[in-house]
């Protein structure tokens, strides 16, 4: 959706940077390992005691206070997760004396039914070695904090038990959110069920439905039938649909707030109503079947179009109890207003200038109708005007800089640039960006106005098959940025613990890992896999929008490719990148042997993978890919000959080998080499280690890298 495509070396050089932050912070990685265990997001306050709770099956839970539905059936949820790691069977019933309980859950109130803005979510938590007990202010605050006594769990010998701590926690940001979009792909209620729980399980507390779309009118209206059973191709949530995702969200402590796209991203409305389009008389339109910008918009200079929006906003805003509604305004171009005789006889008239202060005059016209229903305007940065009332919530995927200009004028605001999951970014890139600045010049007031942030899940490219690799588990990693300190940001230590929440994600019904063997087996027509899984283990998705030109779909399209079963921040690359970095540090002899031989399993992985792509018409596309990797292969397998022989190689071989490398590693069925930063820095290691001896660990990877990734000439 709505980024700036980056370069192709600049994006290189991002994912090059991240590595090296990953590798370069080992040995604060271990002491954090000590300090955090597996804990995801990071409790605000952490102290680590001696003893531990042991878990046997006659582990008991009590509850005191203010108790409801929503927490008992909580407690009942996390104990069947606590049963399913431990293989024990656990009561079933509340403990009658609380103080012979193993956990003792205690609340003040019962909070929010429906959750709101501003709900007390924070928790304490003390284990000792007789129990443990969590107080909260409300049942949310509880819920936040069985998760972290869930995250708690460890093993050894003599079983499975809770270490001591004390913990009090509470979140950095009221408002973390997870976007989906369900009009360009329709999802299924399944996933979106599945999708939060798993929100719930990282603390995230806001889902942003996305409902209309040039692609799709996703939401049952009944004053406007015509809109979602001519916009939808028959699929669509009814209300009653819509209601029980509601109710299934707020017993896990998350608002829903929809989004009904406007004036552009229309194209599903018109279908139904062409009246209030803003293109010539008489226009039809069509469900729109590709992804991009499109030019049809609503008309804002007509009565019509307001009339019924407010009729539709007032069902809506029955139908979706939060306090938020989120209208778009995003990537209107105006191409249809300036072609429009009659929009721009109508802008001359009242003295409108140009299109965006049209725009003003359209969004002003729907925040009458929002606020008589009770509701909240927010939109995306394009909504922004100094002259909007205060309330209007700007969403910015413009970045931080735009939303800090928006907070300086009083407005309240939501970042979602840098947490495009869609985009395929790692982990680490998305972890990096803060809704706040380091370096922000903004009061302590304005800062109050930066609300939180969203991960957002633009569906132009995923399948309910697919969608949770999408978004899973890279946003744990965006749920710590917006619960946790600004202080914890150590990206190599997230990466480790990311690497646990990973698995426990599974027990919620995410499909995250288990599809991507089941896609590949569908791929090759067979339940040998291994090399495939290999190939897939070292490739990524192409970044930012680049499918979009290389890989040619419609909204229609199978998303059952290769590219559709590989997922961003390959393991195995990971792996193989961290041990160029530890290899360049100085630890040369081990790291090398340890290359040498994940090189040497990849290799005799490919004759096997070359005769399944000549035979599987389906992974046809990605000939040239596997015969690239056969060739990268063998570039990596000679580099670290010279590495382990500890010999030069020709003055030549690094340049041209870097030369070949550029070719070799260009994207193939949109796919690229996630391996890529790692085989280049390998060679320049080949060619320069015996000049830098003598160098620190730091000279060495400076010097490499500037090699391997040397910035492009300045335009003078």
């Amino acid at each position: 959706m709505q980024e700036i495509l980056r370069t192709s070396f600049l994006i290189l050089a991002i994912i090059f940077v991240n590595f090296g932050m990953v590798y370069a912070q080992d040995a604060e990685t271990e002491r954090l390992k000590t300090e955090r265990r597996d804990l995801m997001p990071v409790p605000a306050s952490v102290n680590w005691k001696s003893g531990r709770l042991p878990v046997s099956k006659t582990f008991s839970v009590a509850i005191k206070g203010q108790t409801d539905e929503r927490l008992k059936s909580y407690i009942f949820r996390v104990m069947r997760r606590l049963e399913g790691r431990t293989i024990l069977e656990l009561p079933r019933e509340y403990a009658i004396d609380a103080s012979s309980a193993q956990l003792l859950i205690e609340t003040q109130s019962t909070g929010n039914a429906v959750p709101k803005l501003g709900d007390d979510e924070s928790y304490n938590l003390e284990v000792t070695d007789r129990q443990a007990v969590i107080t909260a202010p409300t049942t949310v605050g509880a819920m936040r904090g069985l998760e972290t006594f869930l995250q708690l769990l460890e093993s050894d010998r003599e079983g499975f038990y809770f270490p001591a701590v004390s913990i009090q926690d509470k979140p950095r940001f009221a408002w973390r959110g997870l976007m989906i979009d369900s009009a360009r792909h329709f999802q299924p209620m399944e996933v979106l069920k599945r999708n939060i729980d798993a929100m719930a399980a990282v603390k995230l507390n806001v889902l942003h439905w996305h409902l209309t779309e040039d692609q799709g009118f996703r939401i049952e209206t009944k004053k406007f039938p015509e809109l979602h059973q001519m916009g939808s191709d028959g699929l669509f949530y009814t209300q009653d649909q819509a209601r029980e995702i509601i109710r299934y969200a707020a017993d896990r402590g998350i608002r829903v707030m929809p989004e009904f796209d406007m004036p552009g991203h229309a194209t599903a409305w018109l279908v139904s109503h062409p009246e209030i389009g803003s293109g010539a008389p008489g226009a039809t339109y069509t469900i729109e079947r590709r992804p991009g910008i499109f030019d049809p918009t609503l008309d804002p200079t007509n009565e019509k179009t307001y009339k019924l929006l407010k009729a539709f906003f007032k069902e809506m805003a029955a139908l979706f109890p939060d306090a938020y509604m989120h209208i778009g305004g995003d990537e209107n171009e105006g191409k249809q207003w300036n072609a429009n005789p009659k929009i721009q006889a109508f802008m001359k008239k009242n003295g409108i200038k140009d299109n965006h202060a049209l725009q003003t005059y359209f969004n002003k016209r729907l925040l009458e109708f929002l606020q008589k229903d009770g509701k909240i305007m927010m939109g995306w940065d394009e909504i922004f005007q100094p002259d909007l009332p205060k309330d209007v919530v700007i969403h910015s995927w413009r970045g931080q800089k735009a939303l800090a200009d928006a907070a300086r004028q009083g407005f309240q605001g939501v970042l979602s640039n840098g947490y495009y999951i869609d985009l395929m970014q790692p982990a680490s890139q998305h972890y990096a960006v803060d809704p706040i600045a380091a370096d922000t010049t903004l009061t302590a007031e304005e800062q109050k106005r930066i609300l939180g942030g969203e991960a957002t899940m633009w569906s132009e490219w995923v399948s309910p098959e697919t969608i949770d690799s999408r978004i899973w588990t890279r946003t744990a990693a965006i749920a710590e940025r917006f619960w946790s300190p600004r202080e914890v940001n150590q990206i190599g230590d997230m990466y480790r613990r990311l690497a646990v929440v990973d698995i426990q994600l599974e027990e919620l019904g995410l499909t995250h890992r288990k599809n991507q063997a089941m896609m590949l087996r569908r791929l090759v027509s067979s339940h040998d896999i291994s090399a495939l899984q290999t190939l897939v283990s070292i490739i990524e998705p192409v970044k930012e929008y680049r499918r979009y030109n290389l890989r040619k779909q419609t909204m229609l399209s199978p998303l059952t490719g290769l590219i559709d079963a590989a997922q961003a921040d390959a393991p195995n690359a990971l792996i193989f990148n961290r041990a160029v970095e530890e290899l360049i540090s100085g630890n040369s002899a081990e790291n090398a042997e340890k290359i040498r031989l994940t090189l040497t399993e990849w290799r005799a992985a490919q004759p096997k993978l070359a005769a399944q792509v000549e035979t599987a018409a389906a992974l046809s596309e990605a000939k040239m890919l596997v015969a690239n990797w056969q060739n990268i292969n063998a570039v990596g397998l000679e580099a670290v000959s010279y590495l382990e022989k500890n010999e030069t190689p020709p003055a030549e071989w690094r340049d041209a080998t870097l030369k070949t490398l550029s070719e070799l590693t260009k994207p193939q069925a949109a796919l690229e080499f996630a391996i890529a930063p790692g085989v280049r820095m390998l060679v320049v290691a080949a060619a320069e280690m015996s000049k830098l001896k003598n160098a620190s660990a730091s000279e060495r990877r400076e010097k490499i890298r500037s090699i391997a990734f040397p910035k492009p000439a300045s335009k003078k």
